[in-house]
């Protein structure tokens, strides 16, 4: 299978990779593999910006809200779906095409993942109501007395890093840093990464209208319907959480899409910080359909 690749095409979101991505795969005849963390969920389909249905019947894909919010999932397992499937394709398709901006979840397919033991979600909902009720000062220094090595080099700003150290801390008795080894997985198919990039003004005006697309076509009723189930980790993401402060009367609705719009912005930002670190990507322009097929030709052939 050495002579196989896996397509990853990445960027921010709004940036435009359904579109290139469908018609890149039209390009090359084969089918997508969705790598995003929330379109994943069945349940979510305005608020995660999936694909329509008509964009769905133009190429196959997989990994489309195929999970349930309730269901516990992560990255680890991700991975292990993804490679079983991929030994499918790979017996129809000489190259597969992945598209997402989770950046843990390409990583894990790309490179593998450190296999972390199933966390209790008992035991997740207890650590998240002590954060919730006690801040994050509280997860901090607990963490600390649990793995002061990993404590000296986590970001001690991000809750759910934190959470899920302490999970795994409380699960096993020993500490989370005993189980990264962050060692490379090797793969059977070669891997080619293209990044999709706009200009800054380009990508925040996409962004706002995607926000004010996504209200307009019933965002507010989607979050309502889950609001009961504001707890789970599928729901702690940018466009419900706001929408569940405005429910809970902290803000307005004017100040919830306002703050939606922000908050993507600077998980674009993050995006594209986490993505420009990577030296194997060769970046291009949405619109340069032929440019990324001529591309892909070049390199995978």
């Amino acid at each position: 299978m050495n002579d196989k690749y896996l397509i990853v095409i990445l960027g921010p979101t709004a940036v435009g990779k359904t579109r290139t991505a469908i018609e890149v795969a039209r390009s090359i005849n084969t089918e997508i593999i969705s790598c995003d963390s929330r379109q994943i969920y069945r349940e979510l389909k305005i608020g995660t910006a999936v694909p329509s249905e008509s964009e769905l019947a133009e190429v196959k894909h997989h990994f489309i809200q195929n999970k349930s919010i309730y269901d516990y999932y992560n990255a680890s397992m991700f991975e292990f779906e993804v490679m079983d499937l991929l030994d499918t394709l790979y017996g129809k398709y000489k190259h597969v095409l992945m598209v997402g901006g989770s950046g843990l979840y390409i990583n894990a397919v790309c490179y593998g993942i450190d296999d972390l033991p199933a966390v209790d979600p008992g035991l997740r909902k207890e650590l998240l109501e002590k954060y919730e009720t006690e801040g994050i000062e509280s997860i901090r220094k607990q963490l600390k007395f649990l793995d002061p090595g990993y404590y000296a080099k986590v970001d001690l700003k991000n809750h759910k890093r934190i959470l899920k150290a302490i999970e795994v801390c409380l699960m096993t008795g020993r500490p989370y840093s005993s189980f990264l080894k962050n060692s490379k997985k090797e793969r059977p198919f070669k891997i080619l990464k293209v990044g999709l990039s706009v200009n800054r003004e380009e990508l925040y005006e996409r962004i706002n209208n995607r926000v004010d697309r996504m209200i307009e076509n019933g965002l507010q009723k989607e979050a309502r319907q889950y609001y009961k189930d504001r707890h789970l980790n599928a729901l702690n993401t940018v466009g419900f959480k706001e929408l569940f402060d405005y429910f809970d009367n902290r803000i307005t609705l004017e100040e919830a899409v306002r703050l939606i719009k922000r908050n993507t912005r600077n998980y674009a930002r993050k995006q594209l910080t986490w993505f420009k670190k990577q030296k194997d990507i060769t970046w291009f322009s949405p619109d340069e359909i032929s440019k990324i097929t001529d591309f892909i030709t070049l390199k995978c052939n």
